[in-house]
């Protein structure tokens, strides 16, 4: 029975708050493009999109934020990991096939006939073990570097992308500072964060 009352009031009140918040949805709305006309819209797939763009290919992540002046640095540093994963491992074939050459016999291309018929070996076939070794671990350091390189700018595009669609301000400021002592004439040197109220 003591209930009843209190029921009744809940219900009075949560009619009246539910009118009140009919009343306040007749008004219209404002939207932020009406408050600042340069504001966009926070896009949450922009950030995949552009890792995608730069996954399918290189620098077209880089493109679709409009960076466009880093296309040539990512088209620069994979393509020097390519051309010299490229370049040792011709060097790695080269000394291949004059190993293989070596131990079935033939004469190589490090072997130096003079003009009386007598073979000189430049290198000898530990010497060309040891560079066949070297130049294959070069060239899989390289493709490694190259790969990382890949993934690197694929994920610059996307942090980019993220970074591109907050505001920036320049309340905030990094500077140098440098301040010298009139007593000992000592120079302290230091960097100074400033933020402007």
């Amino acid at each position: 029975m003591h209930n009843k009352p209190v029921l009744i009031l809940f219900l009075f009140l949560y009619s009246f708050g539910f009118a009140q918040t009919v009343e306040e949805k007749d008004e219209p709305e404002i939207t932020a493009q009406e408050i600042d006309p340069v504001f966009e819209e926070y896009d949450p797939l922009r950030p995949a999109k552009a890792a995608f763009y730069s996954g399918i290919l290189p620098g077209l992540g880089q493109a679709y934020n409009g960076d466009y002046w880093k296309i040539p640095l990512v088209y620069g540093a994979v393509g020097t990991g390519v051309g010299i994963a490229i370049y040792n491992h011709d060097l790695f074939q080269q000394y291949r096939t004059a190993y293989k050459d070596r131990i079935a016999g033939r004469i190589d291309e490090f072997t130096v006939i003079d003009e009386n018929g007598n073979a000189t070996q430049i290198f000898t076939e530990d010497q060309l073990i040891s560079a066949q070794d070297f130049y294959r671990r070069n060239k899989e350091l390289s493709i490694l570097i190259t790969a990382g390189i890949y993934v690197l700018q694929i994920i610059e595009a996307n942090v980019d992308s993220h970074l591109s669609q907050y505001e920036v301000e320049d309340r905030l400021s990094f500077t140098p500072f440098l301040q010298r002592s009139d007593f000992d004439f000592s120079n302290t040197v230091g960097m100074r964060i400033t933020y402007t109220f």
